[in-house]
């Protein structure tokens, strides 16, 4: 198939425009490099079925494709908060623009939503079902109402014009080629303890959060764009459980880091607990994460110290 992936060179874009290749799809790789890094798949540039365009999804694109992954948009705090208006113009602006392409050359189309439509909530684990607990006027939401605003339009093309959609909503991911100025937790512990500075924790640490490895992610997903008849919103997420003390702990252990603890203030709608409640997608996508936090982060501090080698 020829497959489009919005968002393609950036962390989660850039491993499923791999995993596409290596199945044998000819891949259409659209970023407008606000987030994303060209080095994520500089790899990828002589293979004869992938094509890299500098584009923004808030720009209508045209082109013949079977498969539309639409995972454009930033999706850290540092950046989304840089620029909201930009972010909401992503998420609702090209969530429009790649519909109306989806629509027009009838090619199925997959939103990556995020667990962040739940906001703060007010139940724990979160299932699909539950409407979300969102300030609208925060510092957050224009990522999170930007994301929720996307799945409406995802479910009113579905409904009003038989586009065919699928909607997943990704809890926190992490894994190699994530940036090093990405401002996501994994990210910031992994790089202060192998600089051995002090460890940001915001609050007292005892906020919890969900952990899952980019190949189980991709897993999911792309059993979410290839069933038939399911179209979601599902849960994509690691049920496992963890405080951030419980996370800064077992970083600064992996790494042999000198690296003390300091606490901030916590942000404004910082959520106290994210779990998913991935029952939906055993059932539907028979699909559930594998890959431990101790096993995933191994491999994501490896990642990390071969950047910082190269200065």
């Amino acid at each position: 198939m020829r497959v489009l992936v919005t968002g393609g060179v950036g962390f989660i874009g850039s491993h499923l425009c791999e995993r596409l290749l290596n199945q044998g799809h000819e891949v259409l790789c659209l970023d407008n490099y606000f987030t994303g890094s060209k080095r994520n798949v500089v790899h990828l540039l002589d293979h004869p079925y992938f094509e890299l365009i500098r584009h923004d999804v808030t720009t209508p694109y045209y082109a013949e494709v079977d498969q539309i992954y639409n995972l454009a948009c930033p999706a850290s705090p540092i950046h989304y908060q840089h620029n909201a208006i930009k972010t909401v113009k992503t998420s609702v602006i090209g969530a429009i623009n790649m519909l109306g392409l989806a629509k027009r050359v009838g090619a199925r189309i997959l939103q990556a939503s995020t667990s962040e439509v739940y906001g703060d909530p007010l139940i724990n684990p979160q299932v699909e079902t539950y409407w979300g607990n969102v300030n609208p006027i925060g510092s957050r939401s224009c990522y999170d109402e930007g994301k929720r605003c996307a799945e409406t339009l995802f479910m009113n093309y579905y409904e009003q014009n038989n586009v065919d959609v699928r909607i997943i909503r990704i809890f926190n991911t992490y894994g190699p080629k994530m940036s090093v100025n990405d401002g996501r937790v994994v990210s910031n512990f992994i790089i202060q303890a192998l600089r051995n500075e002090p460890i940001t924790i915001f609050g007292e640490g005892t906020q919890t959060r969900s952990f899952q490895y980019v190949d189980d992610l991709l897993d999911g997903t792309m059993a979410m764009m290839n069933n038939d008849g399911f179209i979601g919103p599902v849960n994509l997420g690691n049920p496992g459980e963890f405080t951030m003390l419980e996370l800064a702990q077992e970083v600064i252990d992996l790494i042999g880091s000198s690296s003390k603890l300091t606490f901030l203030p916590l942000p404004q709608d910082d959520p106290k607990q994210r779990k998913p409640d991935i029952t939906l997608a055993k059932e539907k996508l028979n699909w559930e994460p594998k890959v431990k936090l101790k096993d995933g982060l191994v491999k994501t501090i490896s990642y990390f110290e071969d950047i910082l080698s190269e200065g």
